[in-house]
């Protein structure tokens, strides 16, 4: 009998240096590094050049690579323009699948695959994603976009082009550690994607489109949105415990909760949690955070010691609320950070690049022929009758 690794759950198809994840122990690393320490320590800037470069970088190093940043960050009037003709309501992340294929056009190098040139291009990348990003939510808002700042840092000029206003530094920080926890997680279903694209030795705005493509799914980028959506249905902390206790015993999936790799509490989420805790003590224990402590402790009481435990979802959704952010951005927010991540796996797979061709167990019909069109009526009746 032949065995079906569903999802490719457990197959092993490449070496990487990047990333280690340790579900059963909840251990994230990056370069070896821990991810609370990156979290702790660094920013989306210094991580996004050492998944680049797979090295940290010296200070001289990190300047230089910050200074191409902040000097690719603004965007051409064309596709302002196309961002701005794109019609209201659409999902953000179908724009913003639109405007990162548009880039490729406007890109000279774009159909360049060497990886000198893939690197150029990510770090133009890595700078447009959030330009592209805060263009979009001004252009849906009915709004002129914000052109970029070079004085500010990578998040904080997000939040900046967002909503017109200057964050606060701690509001930049914080929103640069959940960049930091975004930035890259392994083989999730979105870098596969990319990878599988660069295989075929396709350039790098179709490998990056493509990851945009599997992150939109909401088995992927989308349930930080449905953490959301749950909060909002429980409405007060004192109905969230016996809310999730109805959905358990009907074996109803709780949005936030369990991951695919982690039987343990996601690292991730424990760096969020802690954050998401002292905005939520700051401005006075704020009812999400409240709703979610409930959440957990259910949870944990009864899916504990089945290796069920909230992950980084579970609390991402409520520090972007306290940012002022609505959750439609959520996923395209994942993609600002993944951004790196991505376009370091699909550089480093190419160096020993080989086309990605799975195989399939053919379950269908054998010893069939071909029926010409004028008797398949005739055919069909008969089976029908017989």
């Amino acid at each position: 009998m032949t065995n079906i690794a569903k999802g490719l759950e457990g197959v092993l198809f490449t070496e990487s240096r990047l990333t280690f994840i340790n579900g059963t122990e909840g251990i994230l690393t990056h370069l070896g590094i821990p991810i609370q320490e990156w979290a702790e320590s660094s920013s989306f800037e210094e991580l996004s050049l050492a998944l680049l470069d797979g090295k940290l970088p010296t200070g001289a190093e990190l300047a230089a690579f910050d200074a191409e940043l902040r000097a690719n960050r603004a965007l051409t009037p064309q596709l302002l323009e196309v961002i701005a003709a794109m019609p209201r309501g659409v999902h953000p992340m179908q724009a913003l699948r639109t405007a990162v294929s548009y880039l490729g056009l406007l890109d000279p190098q774009a159909e360049e695959t060497t990886e000198e040139a893939r690197r150029a291009i990510s770090v133009r990348m890595i700078a447009q994603f959030a330009t592209v990003i805060a263009a979009i939510h001004r252009a849906q808002q009915g709004q002129e976009a914000v052109a970029p700042r070079q004085d500010l840092t990578h998040a904080g000029n997000f939040l900046y082009m967002l909503t017109g206003r200057e964050p606060s530094p701690e509001q930049a920080r914080l929103f640069d550690i959940a960049l930091v926890l975004h930035a890259d997680h392994g083989m999730n279903a979105s870098t596969f994607t990319a990878i599988a694209t660069s295989s075929t030795l396709s350039d790098m705005y179709s490998c990056i489109t493509s990851a945009i493509g599997a992150l939109k799914g909401p088995l992927h980028g989308g349930a930080n949105e449905a953490v959301m959506d749950m909060l909002d249905e429980i409405g007060t902390p004192d109905k969230a415990a016996e809310y999730i206790t109805g959905k358990l015993d009907r074996k109803e999936k709780i949005m936030g909760v369990g991951h695919r790799v982690y039987k343990y509490f996601d690292p991730r989420s424990r760096v969020l949690r802690d954050y998401a805790e002292h905005v939520a003590n700051k401005e006075g224990k704020s009812r999400y955070y409240q709703i979610l402590e409930t959440i957990e402790k259910t949870v944990v009481d009864r899916l504990g010691s089945k290796g069920i435990y909230p992950n980084v979802d579970f609390y991402s959704g409520t520090v972007y609320s306290d940012l002022g952010i609505e959750k439609e951005y959520f996923t395209p927010i994942f993609a600002l950070a993944r951004i790196s991540g991505w376009c370091a796996s699909v550089i480093e797979y190419t160096r020993d690049n080989r086309l990605l061709r799975p195989d399939a167990v053919y379950t269908g019909a054998s010893d069939q022929h071909y029926v010409p069109i004028e008797q398949r009526g005739e055919q069909e009746l008969q089976r029908a009758e017989g």
